[in-house]
């Protein structure tokens, strides 16, 4: 049975900085590529970035570029989403996710897996 569990969400005050953590179990991590997506109050999800098997790819979205930075571990099976710089309209739902068959996942129909959700709330 696939698990991905999420850690590190939180309260945090604009400008403030957390680091999520995601780790997989129930598969074969370092096939995939992993990513992070999120889900703003009221709004769709959407991908935040995401990171080949090997970390020789990496994708981000416009509004995370310089902010954000995806990474993985492929002994320990976790990915990660360090997060600077943050601002109120960075609060949201954070998403790990598991995809097959591309080398960055960037759609949520990519998607394989999904994680249960870890709540970020930045404050101004």
């Amino acid at each position: 049975q696939v698990h991905l569990i999420e850690s590190g969400g939180g309260l945090v005050q604009a400008g403030g900085s957390l680091r999520l953590s995601c780790a997989a179990s129930g598969l074969t991590f370092r096939w995939l590529s992993m990513g992070w997506f999120r889900q703003p109050p009221g709004k769709e999800r959407e991908i935040v970035a995401s990171i080949s098997w090997d970390s020789g790819n990496t994708y981000y979205a416009d509004s995370q570029k310089g902010r954000f930075t995806i990474s993985r571990d492929n002994v320990k099976d976790t990915v990660y989403l360090q997060m600077n710089s943050l601002k109120p309209e960075d609060t949201a739902v954070y998403y790990c996710a598991a995809a097959s068959g591309v080398v960055v996942t960037t759609r949520i129909s990519e998607v394989a897996f999904w994680g249960q959700g870890t709540q970020v709330t930045v404050s101004s």
